[in-house]
């Protein structure tokens, strides 16, 4: 069994070296491993510092974004032939000593996926602004909501995933991929289990890369999970939509009737005559997208299903060749 260690970085030039030292020598039941740096358009001396502490770099040129850098490393370690990956940030956030536990249930094959979580057990869980903790438990109900499972922490990024996995997972965000791995792997019936692990809740260097401030985070991360729920759950979505306008339509449309048994007439609340139709038509529309939209989601899982033959066809095809061992 092999594993590829994946560590995105972007100006970690302080501590992307150190965090390739602390990384255990050998894995229990892991033939080989190897260490795979994605530099996201680092203008220091990351990939000076990376390249000496040992590990393979892969240069984007240009910061693509962390879920773009997440996908190169996924694609990479398929490559490279990887049975087991592990996604490291390089900052020094994260104990690279804990990944044995992490790998631990993919070994045993009782997970597809696993993921550090900080909230499950409170002695482990960080010093954190009381706005990121409270904005950590909103998206995971969220996401717990859309899922129908119940997970403790959404937003960390201290992963491991088999091969398998990581060939049936379809992911579109830049800005990050956490969130939306959840979702995209819940759809496709993929083994999640939490690993709870101590991390640091702040950097000791430099600032985070994706959480800059609450308020665009917030934002760009909503952005990614409607987008996931959109794709994966339509006719929730757009029927959701599509009872509400419809509801509010009766709503308006009864008061006018009753207003009318009553009185006679329509007057004073014409206008809501008006409104109700609007409404009533609009649900409609929404219903019909609902129901075109999930005739969409079943072509999509068809689709994706023919791209996982694919990518296993190709990148068992493609195999990078392990670098020469170090001379003596």
């Amino acid at each position: 069994m092999k594993l590829v260690i994946l560590i995105p970085a972007l100006n970690e030039a302080a501590t992307i070296a150190h965090v390739i030292q602390e990384i255990p020598k050998s894995f229990l039941d892991i033939a080989g491993h190897e260490v795979v740096v994605i530099d996201d358009g680092s203008t220091d001396t990351t990939v000076t510092e990376a390249r000496a502490a040992g590990a393979t770099v892969i240069s984007h040129g240009a910061n693509r974004g962390v879920g773009v850098a997440f996908r190169t490393g996924l694609t990479e370690a398929l490559k490279r032939g990887a049975d087991v990956m592990v996604h490291v940030d390089a900052d020094g956030q994260f104990n690279p000593a804990d990944i044995p536990a992490l790998l631990q249930p993919l070994v045993e094959h009782r997970a597809d996926i696993t993921t550090c979580t900080r909230f499950k057990r409170p002695e482990l869980q960080p010093t954190m602004p009381p706005i990121k903790v409270w904005g950590n438990r909103m998206v995971t109900r969220i996401v717990n909501a859309a899922t129908g499972q119940r997970f403790t922490d959404v937003s960390c990024g201290y992963r491991a995933l088999t091969r398998e996995a990581a060939l049936r997972l379809t992911l579109f965000g830049r800005f990050t991929y956490t969130q939306e791995m959840f979702l995209d792997a819940a759809q496709k019936d993929l083994r999640i289990v939490e690993v709870p692990l101590r991390v640091r809740g702040e950097r000791e260097v430099g600032r985070s890369r994706v959480y800059t401030n609450a308020w665009n985070y917030a934002v760009r991360s909503a952005a990614i999970l409607f987008r996931a729920v959109r794709d994966t759950s339509p006719l929730q979505v757009f029927g959701f939509v599509a009872v509400i306008l419809g509801g509010l339509g009766i709503l308006s449309g009864g008061f006018v009737f009753t207003h009318w048994l009553r009185t006679g007439q329509t007057f004073p609340y014409r206008s809501m005559v008006t409104l109700a139709s609007v409404l009533v038509l609009l649900s409609a529309f929404f219903a019909t997208i609902a129901l075109l939209a999930d005739m969409l989601r079943r072509q999509r899982k068809i689709l994706e299903e023919m791209l996982y033959y694919a990518r296993r066809e190709f990148f068992d095809r493609h195999r990078t060749p392990p670098p020469p061992p170090a001379s003596s």
